[in-house]
C-alpha cells in the first residue's frame, strides 16, 4: 500500500491546491498556484474555468515532481471546489456569465450576490423543494444565478450546451465524462437526492425548466467517490500523471473538509448515531458548519436536509458565515494603521495574525484581563449577509464602540472583536441546529481559520464546545483524497476512508471563567441584529 499514492485537489475561491498523499492519509508533496478573480461591481465575482484548469495542472504536475514518485504510483485523483456556476458552449469553450461580454468570464463565484432579487422571488413561492434549504433559497445557491442569467444574459442562456457547479466541471474536464456529484446537485442546484429526481414543477413555474429538457444541468448523478473514469489522455499529460490514474466523483469544498476531519477522533468505523454528536467547522474566507444525521433534521435558516450530501446514507445540515477568514482581512485593510501592521509584522518576520495574536496577549497581561478587553468592541459580522440561521442576505455588518484611536492596538483590539463576533455567530448556529434536534458537542475543524490558536480558543470558550483538529493541516485536501481513495477501490466507503486516513491533532478545551462575560456579550450580539432590521424598516417606510 504504501507504493501506491492518491491526489486530492482543492480549488478554493483565491487559489488551487493540490496534496499528494499515501493511502493512510500522511501529504507527501503540496503545491498551490493563486486564480484570477474579478469584481465587476457591488455583488458580482466573477472566475475563469479555463484559468482555474490551468492552475490545477500545473500544480498537480509540481506536487508530483516535488514527490519524487512514479506517475503511474498514483492510482486516484478528486477534486472539490466552492460551488462556483461554470457555462460552457456546445464545443466545451467558456461562454460569457458576465455583463462585460468576456468569454473567460464564465464562472459565477460562490460569493456573487447578484441573484438576490431572484432568489427573493423563489422564497415566496414557498415551493417544496424550499423545505431541503431551511426554508429560504439563497442567492449563493444555483438556481437563482441560473435565473439571472436567463433573464439578463439571453444569448449566453440559448448558446450554453452546459451549466456545472465547479467541482463537477473538474471531473468533467479530467474525464470527458459529464457525471455530476450527489453533493453538488443536492446541496445547490435543488435534486431531491433520496428521490432521485429533480422537482420538474417547481423547473416549470420558475420558467427555467429548459434546463431539464436539454440537459444542460446533466442526467447522471452519482455519490462522492464513485468511480468515473480514467484520466483522459490530455489531462494526464497535463497533470504529469498516466491514463491508469482513476478519478473520483468530486465534492464541494467545505464538504470535503468535513470528510477529512469526522473520522480524525475514532480509531475505527463508529456507529452512525456517533457522528451526530459532532459538527465539523471548516474555516476558511466563509465558514461552513457541518452536521449529519441518521433522520432529516429540518432547522430554519440551516441548509438540507441533504440527502448523502457529505456522508453517504446520512442527511447533512449545512449552517455557514458568508464572511469570516475575508472578513477578518477586511477589518486589518480598513484600519488606518494597516501600513504601520503590515512593516511591524515583516521586520518581526511574523504573519499579520501572528502579530496581532502577540499585541492582543500583551494587552490582556497589562490589563491583567481576558476577552473582556474587547468588551465595549461590538461587532455584527454580516458584512456580506447572513447565511444561517437568519437566512438573510440583505443583512449588513455593524461596529459600537469605535473612537478616533487609530494606533496598532486599537486595530488589534477591533480584530480580536471581529474574532469574537464570528464565534458568536457559529455559536448561534449550533444553538439552532441543537433546538432543531441535533446534540453537538464537540467540534472537528479545519481550514484556513484553523490555523489561528486565538481564533480557535475563542471559538472554544463562545461555543462551550470542545475543538479538535486533523493532525493533517489541509485536511479540506485530504477529505478529497480520501474520495479519490475510495474511487481508487482502495477503501471501501466514504466513512471508512475518512477514519482511517485521519488522525486527530490538537485539542482545545472551553476555558469556564470567562462564560459570564461571552453569555453578555452574546445578548449585544443577538440585539444588535434586531437593531439592524429596525433601522433598515425604517429607512425602507422613509422611502416608501
Amino acid at each position: 500500500m504504501n507504493s501506491e499514492f492518491v491526489i486530492g485537489v482543492d480549488v478554493g475561491t483565491g487559489s488551487v491546491r493540490a496534496g499528494i498523499f499515501t493511502l493512510k492519509g500522511k501529504m507527501v508533496a503540496f503545491s498551490k498556484r493563486d486564480i484570477a478573480i474579478w469584481k465587476p461591481k457591488t455583488d458580482f465575482v466573477e472566475q475563469s474555468s479555463e484559468n482555474i484548469w490551468q492552475a490545477a495542472a500545473e500544480s498537480v504536475k509540481e506536487a508530483v515532481t516535488e514527490a519524487h514518485i512514479k506517475p503511474e504510483q498514483v492510482v486516484g485523483i478528486a477534486f472539490d471546489a466552492t460551488c462556483s456556476l461554470v457555462a460552457l458552449d456546445a464545443k466545451n469553450n467558456p461562454i460569457t456569465v458576465s455583463q462585460g461580454g468576456n468569454p473567460q468570464h464564465n464562472v459565477i463565484v460562490w460569493m456573487d450576490h447578484r441573484a438576490i432579487e431572484q432568489a427573493e422571488r423563489i422564497n415566496e413561492r414557498k415551493f417544496g423543494v424550499l423545505k431541503y434549504v431551511g426554508g429560504r433559497i439563497s442567492p449563493e445557491m444555483q438556481i437563482p444565478k441560473l435565473m439571472w442569467v436567463k433573464e439578463n444574459l439571453p444569448q449566453t442562456w440559448h448558446s450554453a450546451a452546459r451549466f456545472l457547479d465547479l467541482a463537477d466541471y473538474m471531473g468533467y474536464r479530467a474525464t470527458g465524462i459529464d457525471i455530476r456529484s450527489l453533493c453538488t446537485t443536492v446541496c445547490k442546484w435543488t435534486y431531491l437526492g433520496k428521490e432521485e429526481r429533480w422537482d420538474k414543477n417547481f423547473f416549470k413555474k420558475m420558467c427555467i425548466n429548459d434546463l431539464l429538457n436539454s440537459n444542460k444541468i446533466g442526467t447522471q448523478i452519482l455519490p462522492m467517490g464513485t468511480t468515473m473514469a480514467t484520466l483522459t489522455a490530455e489531462a494526464a499529460r497535463q497533470f504529469g500523471l498516466t491514463t491508469t490514474t482513476k478519478v473520483a466523483v468530486g465534492i464541494i469544498d467545505a464538504h470535503a473538509g468535513g470528510i477529512g476531519v469526522l473520522g480524525s477522533s475514532f480509531d475505527e468505523v463508529p456507529p452512525p448515531k456517533e457522528f451526530e454528536r459532532v459538527l465539523a467547522l471548516i474555516g476558511g474566507t466563509s465558514s461552513c458548519h457541518m452536521a449529519v444525521s441518521r433522520k432529516p433534521q429540518f432547522v430554519q435558516g440551516v441548509w438540507g436536509p441533504y440527502y448523502s450530501a457529505m456522508i453517504p446514507g446520512m442527511w447533512l445540515s449545512e449552517g455557514g458565515q458568508s464572511a469570516t477568514g475575508s472578513l477578518l482581512d477586511f477589518v486589518i485593510r480598513d484600519s488606518a494603521a494597516h501600513p504601520a501592521i503590515l512593516k511591524d509584522a515583516n521586520d518581526s518576520k511574523l504573519t499579520v495574525y501572528q502579530m496581532l495574536n502577540n499585541i492582543v496577549g500583551i494587552i490582556k497581561k497589562r490589563e491583567k484581563k481576558g476577552p473582556d478587553i474587547a468588551m465595549d468592541l461590538h461587532i455584527l459580522p454580516y458584512f456580506l449577509g447572513n447565511r444561517s440561521p437568519d437566512a438573510d442576505p440583505r443583512a449588513r455588518g455593524m461596529i459600537s464602540g469605535l473612537t478616533m484611536d487609530e494606533s496598532v492596538e486599537q486595530a488589534a483590539l477591533k480584530y480580536y472583536a471581529t474574532i469574537q463576533a464570528i464565534a458568536y455567530g457559529t455559536r448561534h448556529i449550533i444553538e439552532a441546529m441543537n433546538t432543531g434536534g441535533f446534540q453537538i458537542s464537540r467540534i472537528h475543524a479545519c481550514g484556513g481559520g484553523t490555523k489561528n490558536p486565538l481564533w480557535l480558543q475563542e471559538h472554544a470558550d463562545i461555543t462551550g464546545c470542545e475543538i479538535i483538529l486533523s493532525k493533517e493541516p489541509e485536511a479540506v485536501i485530504l477529505g478529497s483524497a480520501m474520495l479519490a481513495a475510495v474511487g481508487a477501490g482502495k477503501y471501501g466507503s466514504v466513512v471508512e476512508a475518512s477514519v482511517k486516513m485521519s488522525t486527530p491533532g490538537e485539542r482545545y478545551i472551553p476555558q469556564r471563567e470567562s462564560r459570564a462575560f461571552h453569555e453578555m456579550k452574546y445578548k449585544v450580539f443577538r440585539e444588535m441584529y434586531r437593531d439592524l432590521k429596525k433601522y433598515q424598516s425604517m429607512m425602507e417606510k422613509n422611502s416608501a
